[in-house]
């Protein structure tokens, strides 16, 4: 096996990993908190994806259009809580899933209309559009070091809000029991608000940082999406430890599994066999990770305490 390709591929592997986190992060803590099942959060990753592109093209800043799109993904989050999800709250999953799956078709056809048909690429500052040598003879392209460092930059904040702060505490207490903190006179409509907006701007931001590498287009969202919810139901409903842990897990998963499971099926098998079997196997291979969680840790890898 060739080290070099290895280590690029590990790379490729952490990269997906951390951008799964900031879609998964606001995720489980939606549904752990809130006990909704949002469909919709990969709308929100591609609305952000598309904010960022315009702001980067009117104003030829890749960083003010980050900058920027960041609290209008937060504020869209907000419009979508107050007008639909604050409704549907005491309402049963299967009303949560209906009614965001409308809203996927209500947003991929807003975006069609604002901005047409075809995807929208975003221009790299020049600092960003190279490749520097990690280590000797190993080449690796500057702006997936910068989403790998901004993902785990991400993670840290969030972990110093969640572990050592009063919000945190009422996001963890809401996660393991949220009867019991409305019981105690916390406004848990306000903390259903701001959960969900945070949410929405990490799922923005993963959108963001994909979009110069894939292009923002309509749908973007949709496929990630159920990956996303692998991640927590691998992680643990609620986790933010576990969301990072199954990320990671996850991406290196996938991205292993498609450079060199071949390789090794060919030890076993035919090239012929093992060529034709790699793709189907590799795209299968975190759906296993999930059902082996679901039948020796049906909680998750790291559930929060209390549950």
């Amino acid at each position: 096996m060739d080290p070099t390709l290895f280590i690029s591929q590990l790379l490729n592997g952490l990269q997906l990993g951390v951008l799964l986190f900031l879609l998964a992060s606001g995720l489980t803590l939606i549904f752990g908190i809130m006990d909704f099942v949002n469909l919709a959060h990969g709308s929100l990753y591609m609305v952000g994806a598309y904010i960022c592109a315009t702001v980067t093209l009117l104003t030829d800043s890749f960083l003010l259009g980050v900058l920027l799109a960041l609290p209008a993904t937060a504020l869209v989050g907000l419009v979508v809580e107050f007008l639909v999800v604050r409704r549907l709250y005491q309402r049963a999953h299967l009303d949560h899933v209906l009614a965001t799956f409308g809203l996927i078709l209500c947003f991929d056809t807003t975006v069609q209309l604002v901005w047409g048909p075809e995807g929208m690429a975003i221009p790299l500052p020049a600092v960003l559009d190279g490749q520097v040598e990690i280590l000797p003879g190993i080449i690796f392209p500057t702006f997936r070091l910068m989403i790998i460092s901004c993902g785990l930059l991400v993670a840290l904040a969030l972990y110093i809000v969640v572990s050592q702060t009063r919000a945190g505490m009422l996001i963890r207490a809401g996660a393991s029991n949220r009867a019991m903190i409305s019981a105690l006179g916390i406004d848990i409509q306000t903390l259903f608000t701001a959960v969900f907006a945070a949410g929405a701007a990490m799922a923005g931001l993963a959108g963001m940082l994909i979009a110069p590498i894939t292009e923002a287009s309509i749908g973007m969202g949709n496929e990630i999406i159920i990956v996303a919810f692998v991640v927590i139901i691998i992680g643990g409903i609620g986790s933010i430890k576990g969301a990072f842990v199954a990320a990671l897990l996850v991406g290196l998963i996938d991205t292993m599994g498609r450079a060199f499971l071949d390789t090794l099926l060919k030890l076993i098998m035919s090239a012929q066999n093992a060529e034709t079997a790699a793709p189907a196997l590799s795209a299968m291979l975190v759906y296993i990770l999930m059902a082996a969680v679901l039948a020796f840790r049906p909680e998750g890898l790291f559930p929060p305490k209390g549950r």
